[in-house]
């Protein structure tokens, strides 16, 4: 009997796996630390937004998030007219995809890169190409050095998830300024809030006098709201007005979009948040490193900590053991990273139950 048979390729996809949920047990405390979540929730502002929504939930949301991009506008100085919105930056990037990828053309993520961007490749027909990363970073001549008529598409996340790194913006606008006209280059900053360095920026000023660079970013991350899905790209006219023509008309929730609006404008909110999670990023990676244990600097709101082969050692065990008392990492062998755990920076107790853990499991106990 026949059935319906997936396009070329779709099976080919490895399907994306998220961090793992604890398992709630009773009388046993358990910290998710595996997703890369604020350990602090929205602004109380987005909560009372969202809420109040709930008065009108008969009524279709305005299909082109005005307000939102309006709110994003005024926070970044950025023409509302360039923004886009969408159910979290993932919509954005596979939108991206759709449009401007075809079969046979070439998408090139680096070897650690977010795992939505292969997927948003092979889904469209293109074919996803590695380009090598030095010391767990994005390398500009890599990504060059792989360049081929039928790149049509650059995947950079800036900083990377899940390593921490960055590349400064000098790098970023060499890249741009080599690659062929024709070639989109993506700048994926969903962790940029949390970046404190002189020689980063977001990439607005590239995307504002170029026609083939855009930026998205996301709420999912210091503004709380991973639960709405709620993303932005700012980008050039034409391709904010290509993507329009196949984004779904109503693809941003009502209550998403308001919680957003009071989530961005809580500027307070987000420079606490950013505050504790510097201070504790250089905490864990100082307090983990004196263990013997490698953290790879991140700029992000979370540290990619690597694991020796050794059995009892391994990050396979450190992981279970660390679960059973309940502070659940992320594994990260779908990211070509089977020796090492990616940790999200949370409370201080959080944190310093890790590092505890960490102890006690490196000496047998």
């Amino acid at each position: 009997m026949s059935r319906p048979v997936p396009n070329p390729g779709i099976l080919d996809i490895a399907p994306y796996t998220p961090g793992k949920s604890p398992v709630p047990e009773p009388g046993r405390k358990v910290f998710k630390l595996s997703a890369n979540e604020t350990p602090f929730g929205p602004s109380p502002k987005a909560i009372a937004a969202y809420k109040a929504a709930a008065d009108h939930l008969e009524d279709y949301p305005e299909g082109t998030s005005r307000v939102l991009r309006e709110a994003i506008g005024r926070a970044y100085g950025l023409d509302p007219d360039r923004i886009i919105c969408g159910a979290g930056s993932d919509e954005i990037l596979n939108l991206l995809a759709h449009t401007y990828l075809a079969p046979g053309d070439e998408a090139i993520s680096t070897t650690h890169g977010f795992l939505v961007y292969p997927i948003a490749t092979m889904a469209n027909g293109a074919r996803n190409v590695i380009a090598a990363e030095t010391n767990f970073t994005a390398d500009v001549d890599a990504i060059l050095k792989v360049v081929t008529p039928k790149t049509k598409l650059v995947w950079l996340a800036n900083p990377n998830n899940p390593t921490g790194t960055y590349i400064p913006f000098d790098e970023v606008k060499r890249l741009r300024a080599a690659l062929p006209s024709h070639v989109l280059l993506v700048l994926d900053a969903a962790y940029a809030d949390y970046v404190s360095r002189n020689d980063y920026e977001l990439g607005i000023e590239l995307v504002a006098t170029t026609d083939n660079t855009v930026v998205t970013h996301t709420f999912s991350k210091i503004h709380g709201l991973a639960a709405l899905r709620v993303g932005w790209m700012f980008g050039p006219a034409h391709i904010v007005d290509a993507c329009n023509r196949i984004r779904g008309p109503f693809n941003v929730t009502t209550p998403a979009m308001l919680a957003a609006v009071a989530a961005i404008e809580d500027t307070a909110h987000v420079q606490m948040s950013r505050t504790h999670t510097e201070q504790w990023r250089n905490w864990l990676t100082e307090e983990i490193g004196k263990l013997g244990l490698k953290v790879t600097p991140s700029v992000a709101n979370f540290v990619l900590i690597h694991f020796p082969t050794d059995k009892g050692k391994t990050a396979a065990e450190a992981d279970a053991y660390l679960t059973r008392r309940g502070l659940v990492l992320r594994a990260l062998n779908n990211y070509k990273l089977p020796h090492a755990l990616r940790m999200t920076i949370g409370t201080e107790e959080a944190n310093r139950l890790v590092v505890e853990g960490l102890r006690d499991f490196l000496a047998g106990k």
